[in-house]
């Protein structure tokens, strides 16, 4: 497995199954040049280039070749927790990028408003100098303390104007999504002003009934945070949050695929309920990656066993230990069609934070960010474009 930067001088992927927005091509090729998906077509039309990589040859018959997987929620990898600064944020990055995850936005458990803003303007700074990281998600602190789960309960405030301004103004711009609970005084109002500001507000931790996400997803909120987990379930006469978000084409819901947030047939009705619309996450804590053991995720302590993160005060999964490369290979256990599984990996956590005109695709224009895997979905090689220049 390794990664290379598809920032200078000109590639030629060819040979591969290419799984790209919905669509398969087979014996497909891509040319990037100077980062940039420049042509891509099928068979042997391509042209020699500084670099050619024949899938095939790499990662033997069956090649996949998709656009880099974006993943807009996960708090660290390789025992490092993203809350613990950029030494943290570059460790668990590369981890993730080893298992296909070309971008990431930086989720932040919940905090002290002073700690957050901080942690959000180190973010912001790291936009400008590291390719991989597209801003900041700040998964709290206005979240329902009923479903608080990994998060500490005594850092949990109700959102005001000038409180919610003040993360999003430390971020200078890279806040890209705010996880709420719609029913706290004052929630409405904050989804309006984080959709104003240019930011998604995601609905999440949260005892909302359906009338209440309703009521969020008109107020302007576009995605359900880590969907079924930390808010009501499906009941016959209590629809709840994630069938109304999964009724609201607007919508975009969270998915962890590792079998233990989201049963199997779990996974696939998300699929069903809502085509084109779910974005598979990891929600990864610094124990992605590594042993069992006892770990931090913020204020709360945590402990890990066969794979499996629980807060040790409360016993709540608190955040997972899965890579997004995992997630596909789960996705498709569940009956998950490819096309469709490696879109909610690409083309749709890309639109959820308003970059899907230059990620989450291999089209001309885009930026070269790609993973090849073998038959079996195991990354063989991964290709990071030039930074995203907003």
């Amino acid at each position: 497995m390794s990664t290379h930067s598809s920032a200078t001088g000109s590639l030629v992927i060819h040979s591969a199954r290419i799984v790209d927005r919905g669509e398969v091509v087979e014996n497909g090729w891509i040319r990037v040049e100077n980062g940039v998906v420049t042509a891509r077509g099928t068979g042997a039309e391509w042209t020699p280039a500084d670099e050619v990589v024949d899938a095939a040859a790499v990662a033997g018959t069956g090649a996949v070749l998709t656009p880099g997987f974006i993943d807009i929620h996960g708090h660290g990898g390789a025992g490092a927790a993203f809350d613990d600064g950029v030494a943290a944020i570059r460790t668990g990055r590369d981890l993730h990028r080893a298992h296909g995850t070309t971008r990431a936005v930086i989720s932040l458990v919940t905090a002290s408003l002073d700690s957050l803003a901080r942690s959000v303007a180190i973010i912001a700074d790291l936009t400008e100098t590291d390719a991989d990281i597209l801003g900041s998600h700040l998964e709290g602190p206005f979240l329902d303390p009923g479903h608080h789960g990994a998060h500490e309960p005594s850092l949990l405030r109700h959102p005001t104007a000038d409180d919610v301004a003040g993360l999003l103004d430390a971020g200078r711009g890279t806040v890209r999504q705010i996880t709420i609970a719609p029913e706290l005084p004052g929630g409405l109002d904050a989804i309006r002003q984080i959709v104003a500001a240019g930011s998604a507000a995601a609905v999440g931790h949260t005892d909302a009934d359906a009338t209440m996400a309703v009521a969020a997803f008109e107020a302007g909120a576009s995605i359900l945070t880590h969907a079924f987990n930390a808010m009501p379930g499906i009941h016959h006469r209590a629809p709840g949050p994630v069938l109304a978000a999964a009724a609201d084409h607007r919508v975009v819901l969270e998915a962890i695929a590792d079998n233990v947030h989201l049963d199997p047939h779990v996974i696939k009705l998300v699929f069903d309920s809502a085509p084109g619309r779910v974005a598979l996450i990891t929600d990864a804590m610094a124990a992605a990656g590594s042993a069992d053991g006892h770990y931090d995720l913020g204020a709360v302590s945590v402990t890990v066993e066969n794979g499996v993160a629980r807060a040790d005060d409360t016993g709540s999964i608190a955040g997972s230990t899965l890579t997004q490369d995992v997630a596909l290979q789960r996705a498709i256990q569940a009956g998950v069609m490819l096309p469709e599984a490696v879109r909610a990996l690409t083309e749709t956590p890309a639109r959820a934070i308003a970059r899907d005109a230059a990620l989450g695709g291999l089209r001309v224009g885009m930026l070269g960010d790609a993973v090849l895997l073998d038959a079996e979905l195991r990354v063989t090689r991964v290709w990071t474009g030039p930074r995203l220049v907003l």
